[in-house]
């Protein structure tokens, strides 16, 4: 079972490199497919430190994609700063009076 499991992520690191071209990519599979064993112990020894280091740029990308969408769910952390960001926006020009007083009420409901 744990072969067949470091086979298979194997095959998922090959297919998720960037910095792998086409050709590369193919002559991985195909070693791994004729010589599964020896195959996969080549890729660890050679690729293997890089192996780590791509999960875990993946693994920072998704926490840091999950805090950007979490902070944009959230939105500011006031009704003060909602209020103060559509005033410094009244005062600009940018939002007329009625509109100042909707974001205000919607910020104080």
């Amino acid at each position: 079972v744990v072969c067949i499991w470091i086979f298979i992520w194997i095959l998922i690191d090959i297919f998720r490199d960037h910095t792998l071209n086409g050709w590369a990519k193919t002559g991985w599979v195909i070693v791994l497919v004729i010589l599964p064993l020896l195959g996969a112990l080549i890729y660890l020894i050679t690729r293997g430190g890089s192996m780590a280091a791509r999960q875990t740029e993946r693994v920072k990308e998704s926490q840091q994609a999950s805090a950007e969408y979490i902070r944009a769910v959230a939105g500011s952390a006031s009704p003060a700063e909602e209020i103060a960001r559509a005033q410094e926006l009244l005062a600009a020009g940018a939002i007329t009076q009625t509109e100042f007083d909707a974001i205000k009420a919607k910020a104080l409901a």
